[in-house]
Parts: structure tokens; C-alpha cells; sequence
């Protein structure tokens, strides 16, 4: 194993020159090309220097020439020789600059930006030894999994894993060796039959909860039929009130169904999210104006400005219909929980260099306490006072709307107080 450990520092350190040298050669390129800048600024000084010597009018601005310029020119004045470079602008007289002797003749300012790259480099010099450093950490986890990679489990250990593995179960989730080789094999297997026995006893839960709220309407339906089976053949007021109940039970379980479906679809991925992006403030103003449609015994209120709608502060990529559904949800709760008359109000929050848009809807209905507004997004729950108002409803809603938001990498919440009323908030990232 030393002699693999020499061979891989080896390695690193080649690696380690390779990058350092790269880096010094970029950085060298770089320089050149801020040394010609440089040249070409310190000539383009130089000349308009020169123009500022020329008469009254000659050039605008030190740059423009005027009618009086007849020609400007820059130039060697023996063939290709550089250091020969003239200035030349001809007006009513020729006259001549030597740029080339000038830009000479800021040889300190060369002295000082060439010497500041010497140090420069040479500082980098030394950097194969800060690359490697950094590199350690990589290098030494890289040896650890090639040692894991090498290492040999005897027959005896594989039969002793074995054995705890098939002792353990979903039900007692725990695999135990009392070898320490294989110890971090243990943390691993416990881990996953966690998350198995987790998600085996939520799939309970889910099934139950829906059995039971299966069997509520079925039931219904079921006493209405042996009634109309009894009385209703001759009785109309018998006739009339079992189709009316039957309507109702039979719509309330498709609800039931299609949110069930819905979950459903969205725990096992096929609801695929269609964002586009939109104006969440106008998206608001729609909803609300919906529900006041449907609903004239509530006032449906929008307590931001109009304006809203036009700023793209309040723009962010989402599934329009999705978001609208989890909105009419909420909207929905807040009817049903809350008396006639009252109003249901629409609030949002553009965002302000948070990344997110807030949007809010607060009722004045029955309210919730601590306990129940904390359970307020499991499946199937539903607050006491909420069964105690009679009001018709499953529980999924709000799971729904919170799979939704949740999907859009937002979060939910809710503020409540018995008796007084509920706001809910959904924070979606823009």
C-alpha cells in the first residue's frame, strides 16, 4: 500500500505542474496582451497631445479634423523601421511629431508595468505546491475508495451480513453483524429499511383513510337504496329526497375519487408541471373574480394595487392551471368555513429581491387552533370544529394544494385563530 501511496503522490504532483504551468501561461498571454493596450493608449495620448500643439481650430475636440487638416499620416519614415515612427498632419505647413522617441521616452512607465508582471509570475512559480494542497483532500478520498475497491470480504463475513440481513425485516428494521469491517454497511442497509418501513406504514395509513372515507358515502347510498327500495316506489317526498341525497353522495365520492387519482398520479411522478411564464398578480384577480361568480353569498376582495398586474415583479414560471386549483382550494375552504356575508380577501406581495411572490388568502370563518393548523396539509385530516360545522369535505384539499406548491418549489402555511378567521400563504420562487 506505500508503494501505491508514493505512485499517487507522484501523480498528483505531475498533475499539479500540468495546471500550474497552464496557468502561467495564460496569465503570460494576458499580459502581452495588456502590454500592447497599453502601447496603443500611450500613442493615442501622445497624438492628441500633438493635435493640442497645432493651431486654433486645426482639430475638434482634439481628435476631429477640420477643412483646414489637409491630410494626417503615421508612418515609419525609413520603410519598416518602428522605431522611426512619425506623426504626420499637413495644414498649410507640414508638421511632424516623432512618436516613436516619445513613446521611448516613457520607458519608466514600461519599467514599472513590466516589473510588476516579473513579480507577478515569479510569485506563480510556487504554485504547484498550493495546487497539490488543495488537491490533498481529493486525493486522499480517492485512495480511501481504490483501498475499499481492494479490500476482500472473507467468506465468513459475507455468511455473518447474510444472516442479519435476512433476520431483519420492514417491521424491525435493523441489521446488526457486530463486525467492525462492516459497520458502514450497516448504517447503509438500516437506512434504506427505514425509509421501506416508512413508506409502508404511510401506504397503510393512505389506504385506510381512504377506505374510510369510501365507506361514508357507500354507506349513504346504500340506506337510500333500501329505502327507495321500501317506500319509494309510492311515496314522491321519499322519491324526491333519495335521488337528491344520491346526487349528492354520488358527487362527493367522485370528488373523493379524482383527488385520490390526483395524489396518486403526483406521488408516483406522472403529473408532469406545464410552466409558462405569468403574471401571478392578474392570475389572482381571475380566481377572485371566478369566485365571486359562483359565490354571491361571500364578498371576494383584492387587496393590492390593479397595477400589479403589469409589473414583472410579480412574473415567475408556473403551471397556470395547477396553481389555480390550489388557490381555488383554499378559496373553497374559506367559503365553506365561513359565514354569508362575509368577505374572503386576496393579497400579494411582488417580489423584493427575495426571489419569491407571496400570495395570500384570508377568511373570516371558524378559524382553527394551534394544534389543528399544524396538521391543516396531512391527508384526510380535518379539525374538529370543521366536522362539528357539518360542512361536507374529504381532507385531501389542502394535501393537494400543498403537492402542487410544493412541486413548484414553493412552501405553504397557514396563520389561524378560533373563531376569528384564517389566512393561508403560498410563497412561489420567481
Amino acid at each position: 500500500m506505500p508503494a501505491v501511496r508514493n505512485a499517487e503522490a507522484k501523480r498528483v504532483t505531475s498533475i499539479a505542474r500540468a495546471i500550474n504551468w497552464s496557468y502561467i501561461w495564460r496569465r503570460l498571454m494576458s499580459y502581452v496582451w495588456l502590454d500592447l493596450l497599453l502601447m496603443v493608449i500611450a500613442a493615442a495620448i501622445l497624438v492628441y497631445g500633438y493635435n493640442q500643439t497645432l493651431p486654433d481650430g486645426a482639430f475638434t475636440a482634439g481628435w476631429i479634423p477640420s477643412a483646414a487638416v489637409h491630410s494626417m499620416s503615421l508612418k515609419p519614415a525609413r520603410d519598416w523601421d518602428l522605431t522611426t515612427l512619425t506623426y504626420t498632419v499637413e495644414l498649410a505647413t507640414t508638421k511632424t511629431f516623432p512618436l516613436a522617441q516619445d513613446l521611448v521616452a516613457l520607458w519608466p512607465l514600461y519599467l514599472v508595468v513590466v516589473g510588476w508582471q516579473v513579480i507577478s509570475v515569479l510569485n506563480m512559480l510556487g504554485g504547484a505546491r498550493h495546487v497539490r494542497r488543495t488537491m490533498a483532500p481529493l486525493n486522499d478520498l480517492a485512495l480511501r475508495v481504490d483501498e475499499l475497491g481492494r479490500m476482500q470480504l472473507s467468506g465468513g463475513k459475507m455468511e455473518t451480513l447474510e444472516q442479519a440481513i435476512e433476520r431483519a425485516s420492514v417491521d424491525s428494521p435493523s441489521v446488526t453483524t457486530g463486525d467492525a469491517d462492516l459497520a458502514s454497511i450497516e448504517v447503509a442497509l438500516n437506512r434504506l429499511l427505514r425509509q421501506m418501513q416508512e413508506a409502508k406504514l404511510q401506504q397503510m395509513r393512505f389506504v385506510n383513510d381512504a377506505s374510510h372515507e369510501l365507506r361514508t358515502p357507500i354507506a349513504v347510498i346504500q340506506g337510500y337504496v333500501n329505502m327507495l327500495d321500501r317506500w319509494g316506489k309510492d311515496d314522491p317526498d321519499v322519491l324526491a329526497e333519495s335521488i337528491a341525497s344520491l346526487k349528492a353522495e354520488s358527487e362527493h365520492m367522485q370528488e373523493l375519487v379524482e383527488q385520490l387519482l390526483f395524489l396518486a398520479r403526483g406521488d408516483a411522478g406522472r403529473t408532469v408541471l406545464r410552466r409558462a411564464h405569468t403574471n401571478l398578480a392578474a392570475l389572482v384577480g381571475e380566481v377572485c373574480e371566478e369566485s365571486q361568480m359562483i359565490d354571491a353569498a361571500h364578498t371576494y376582495r383584492l387587496a393590492f394595487d390593479a397595477a400589479f398586474a403589469n409589473d414583472p415583479r410579480c412574473d415567475a414560471p408556473v403551471d397556470v392551471a395547477l396553481v389555480k386549483q390550489a388557490l381555488r382550494v383554499i378559496v373553497q375552504n374559506a367559503a365553506k368555513y365561513s359565514n354569508a356575508g362575509t368577505t374572503v380577501t386576496f393579497a400579494i406581495t411582488p417580489d423584493t429581491g427575495t426571489g419569491a411572490i407571496d400570495i395570500s388568502v384570508e377568511d373570516e370563518g371558524i378559524g382553527m387552533n394551534q394544534e389543528s393548523a399544524a396538521h391543516a396539509f396531512e391527508r384526510f385530516y380535518r379539525a374538529d370544529n370543521a366536522r362539528d360545522a357539518g360542512a361536507q369535505g374529504s381532507g385531501l384539499g389542502l394535501a393537494i394544494a400543498k403537492w402542487i406548491v410544493d412541486s413548484h418549489g414553493g412552501a405553504i402555511g397557514v396563520t389561524s385563530v378560533e373563531g376569528v378567521g384564517s389566512r393561508f400563504t403560498i410563497r412561489l420562487p420567481r
